[in-house]
């Protein structure tokens, strides 16, 4: 993606130091990256902390922008960096992945089965949540941002095939980790009909 006249210009302001600029692209993207923090931290204080974080850095690393990638790819990169950095620092850190269970969700639904579902969503999130952070990454990128392969590429700095590893891997730990609910939902836990 290239860069527009008007966020060409912007950035460009903002390399010379015009804070009423940065703070005009900060409006732009506060959201997603407060989103993406937050569905990796699953706590909105966490979240708070980690897109400021990230606003610090791009406040500081703005002038290096180049242009190579598209910003908004460089932006994911700086935010993916301050949920690793958290991460390192010992914080627990759990990812919210709702996109996964939109398949258990119904409409109408009773209040025993919103119980039961909030309980599945909540074991889902803890799953989630103990998958090595490069593939809780992955997982975060694809399905709650909706980024395409080779997005994610860019954002993590590493090919379209290793992003497609990553995913295949958290894809056959979250199988294997959730199977056993699936099998208690569809009544087939070691059962004959």
């Amino acid at each position: 993606m290239v860069l527009d006249g008007t966020e060409r210009e912007l950035i460009e302001s903002c390399q010379s130091g015009e804070r009423d600029s940065f703070r005009t692209l900060f409006e732009i993207h506060k959201d997603k990256v407060y989103s993406i923090a937050l569905r990796y931290s699953g706590d909105e204080t966490e979240a708070m902390d980690i897109a400021q974080e990230t606003f610090l850095k791009l406040f500081s690393a703005i002038r290096s922008f180049r242009g190579e990638a598209s910003f908004e790819s460089w932006l994911y990169r700086l935010v993916v960096n301050s949920c690793l950095d958290k991460k390192r620092r010992g914080r627990r850190l759990l990812p919210l992945v709702d996109d996964l269970l939109s398949a258990i969700q119904a409409s109408g639904e009773g209040v025993l089965h919103k119980l039961m579902r909030a309980e599945l969503s909540e074991r889902v999130r803890a799953v989630v949540g103990q998958l090595p952070p490069d593939h809780r990454i992955v997982i975060v990128l694809r399905y709650t941002q909706g980024l395409s392969y080779e997005e994610i590429a860019e954002a993590l700095e590493c090919s379209p095939g290793t992003v497609a590893s990553r995913l295949n891997r958290a894809h056959k730990i979250l199988e294997r980790r959730l199977a056993h609910l699936v099998e208690t939902r569809g009544g087939r836990s070691g059962q004959r009909y």
